[in-house]
């Protein structure tokens, strides 16, 4: 049966419950508030109450901070999440912070504005916050630090298969946090600075008791409403909790106004959720949208024997050991993997104890060999020298058949590569051969070509003379005659001649007009006897 210690730390209180499950089957084994002075103590006074010396413990991360970011869904994982990240380095920049001091992780979520984009709901935290949460615990098992906000959602039955119900689930602890939830997904987280600390700080400083100011609120019973007159219980400190309470439903109204999603139902849960009729005082101001107090699901099933307004008191540290029972979503988990975290579980010696437990080593008797207690680190790097002569062994094993398997392999390749040099020295003197009989037939086309030219060139010299002649006696004038016409090749000389000038200017511009010969010149002619004797000049075209 797995076990979880859930420890929900805020300023002057830590509430703790200790979670098992067994298949299906959840438990509360122990739980409880405990107000401190010192919180080392009081964890250590938890821890041993509920004997939880070797149960995986989870805690809650602080001062998170959340952003939005929209993502096309085609981008694959990798440049998903380098866009992801330049988003945010832009944001810090622009917010003039230093990226590096803060470590981050995100849920995706489908983008109910954009098809084609998915929600990322990306949350950053400072290192520092970090690892001064894992060193309160670094004697124990601290297996996750996660945001509140998220886990909280670890309270509710998911049936996915009903029609979903749209829910925030509004946590009053130190701070605020408004969970909403769309189609079973978490959709976005908004924080709202006011909270308990705020009432239980005002009545402190009447009480000097920060554990009777919460046993005040406990028994506090805020006003409702009956028609048009307000009832209320005689309670001198009232005046204390309503202005908080008021300023927080206030903000809880104006998120669901500003919301493009309809809000079905709202949970209210944390520290203020004991004060009496609060459910009813959120009712009242949000009268579209049903209000209740959050109960854990398992719960239902336990008897009426059960305070289940006990239980409700510690709902945050219930959700943080289910999200150390892996029943939250995955990846939120800000706690960096130790080397003792990534062994098997049974590499987990208690260094000290008589007998070590390990199966494959027997019984080892360390207690002998040191006279103090060892480190943390001392342990951890025992279990990491112990992981790696393991590691070393199976290396050694594979490595010695993956060498044989290498050396059969390589023998193959050579075989098949002294195959193929063979078909290479073949295939090239077949090349040979080809190109040699290309060229001869590239040189036998060249000769036909030439040929052919040779032979059209002449048949087009031959009646071009003829057909020269015929086109003419279309367009000559009628005082004009012609008294040779001579050819060399394609340029042809006319000489003509006519009582007139302009007959033969008309005969020159039809052989230009008509094509009859192209590049026409003339000279001026000679008259002679009343006779006009003009020399013209052309190319066949």
């Amino acid at each position: 049966m797995a076990s979880c210690l859930g420890l929900y730390i805020e300023e002057n209180i830590i509430k703790y419950a200790k979670v098992s499950k067994d298949n299906d089957i959840i438990k509360i084994d122990s739980f409880g508030i405990k107000f401190y002075d010192r919180l080392a103590e009081a964890i250590e006074q938890v821890i041993s109450e509920t004997y939880s010396y070797k149960t995986p413990i989870s805690i809650n991360s602080a001062n998170e901070m959340y952003n939005y970011f929209h993502v096309f869904n085609l981008l694959t994982k990798k440049d998903r999440h380098s866009y992801i990240n330049t988003e945010f380095e832009s944001l810090c920049y622009e917010k003039e912070l230093n990226v590096d001091v803060f470590e981050t992780r995100y849920v995706l979520v489908n983008d109910l504005e954009d098809k084609e984009k998915v929600k990322a709901i990306h949350i950053a935290i400072n290192k520092g916050e970090i690892v001064r949460r894992s060193e309160l615990l670094e004697k124990y098992k601290l297996t996750s630090i996660s945001p509140i906000a998220l886990d909280i959602s670890n309270l509710l039955a998911v049936d996915k298969a009903s029609d979903p119900e749209n829910i925030a689930i509004v946590n009053i602890e130190d701070k605020t946090t408004v969970t909403t939830i769309i189609n079973h997904s978490i959709y976005d987280v908004i924080t709202i600075d006011e909270g308990t600390k705020d009432i239980l700080d005002k009545i402190d400083k009447k009480e000097n008791s920060y554990s009777k100011a919460y046993e005040i609120c406990k028994n506090s019973t805020i006003y409702t409403t009956e028609g048009k007159e307000l009832q209320y219980e005689e309670n001198v400190y009232l005046d204390d909790i309503m202005p908080t309470l008021y300023n927080i439903v206030g903000q809880v109204k104006k998120i669901l106004n500003d919301s493009l999603n309809k809000i079905d139902k709202i949970y209210i849960t944390g520290t203020a959720s004991v004060i009496n009729n609060i459910d009813i005082y959120f009712q009242e101001y949000l009268e579209d949208v049903k209000c209740e107090i959050l109960r854990p699901y398992f719960l239902r099933t336990l008897g009426t024997e059960i305070n289940i307004k006990d239980y409700i008191e510690v709902n945050s540290a219930i959700a943080l050991a289910l999200q150390g029972l892996g029943e939250g979503l995955g990846g939120i988990n800000f706690k960096k993997e130790s080397i003792s975290d990534k062994l098997p579980e049974w590499l987990n010696v208690e260094v000290g104890s008589s007998k070590s437990g390990n199966p494959l080593f027997g019984k080892v008797d360390l207690k002998n060999d040191f006279k103090d207690t060892l480190s943390r680190m001392e342990k951890d790097l025992i279990r990491g020298v112990t992981g790696l002569l393991l590691l070393i062994i199976i290396y050694g094993t594979f490595s010695g058949i993956l060498s044989s398997q290498i050396k059969n392999k390589v023998s193959e390749t050579e075989t098949a590569n002294a195959k193929l040099q063979t078909q290479i020295v073949a295939v090239n003197a077949d090349k040979t051969k080809v190109d040699q009989k290309a060229n001869d037939y590239d040189k036998l086309v060249a000769s036909l070509e030439e040929r052919s030219n040779s032979e059209s060139e002449a048949k087009r010299l031959k009646f071009s003379v003829p057909t020269l002649l015929n086109k003419v006696m279309y367009v000559i004038p009628i005082n004009v005659q012609l008294t040779s016409i001579t050819n060399s090749g394609t340029k042809v000389t006319i000489v003509a001649q006519s009582d007139k000038y302009e007959q033969l200017g008309i005969f020159v511009a039809k052989l230009k007009q008509d094509g009859i010969l192209v590049n026409v010149r003339n000279d001026k002619g000679q008259k002679q006897n009343e006779v006009v004797t003009v020399t013209i000049e052309g190319e066949l075209p």
